[in-house]
């Protein structure tokens, strides 16, 4: 294990201290569980990469015979979607 050292803002820190009590570990089990939480989200978070490319796959995609696509109108609301995900 690496020792290392950290600054918290007041608040921050007494949060983080109360929720460590609560379930009974230490500040710094409580700190390592936040910090793994949070890496595991990040690593199965898509980038942006893998969101641009799923946005611009569809381009040009889909087509109504009858009247025009709406996309072109609604682009930006479309991407927004997209980015979400």
């Amino acid at each position: 294990m690496v020792r290392t050292q950290i600054q918290l803002p007041e608040e921050q820190y007494r949060r983080l201290r109360r929720w460590a009590r609560r379930l009974g570990v230490s500040l710094a089990e409580a700190v390592r569980r936040c910090v793994s939480e949070r890496l595991s989200v990040d690593e199965t978070a898509p980038t942006r990469e893998d969101l641009m490319r799923s946005a611009l796959a569809v381009c040009g995609k889909y087509s109504d015979r009858e009247r025009p696509s709406r996309i072109a109108v609604n682009h930006d609301r479309h991407l927004a979607e997209a980015y979400r995900r």
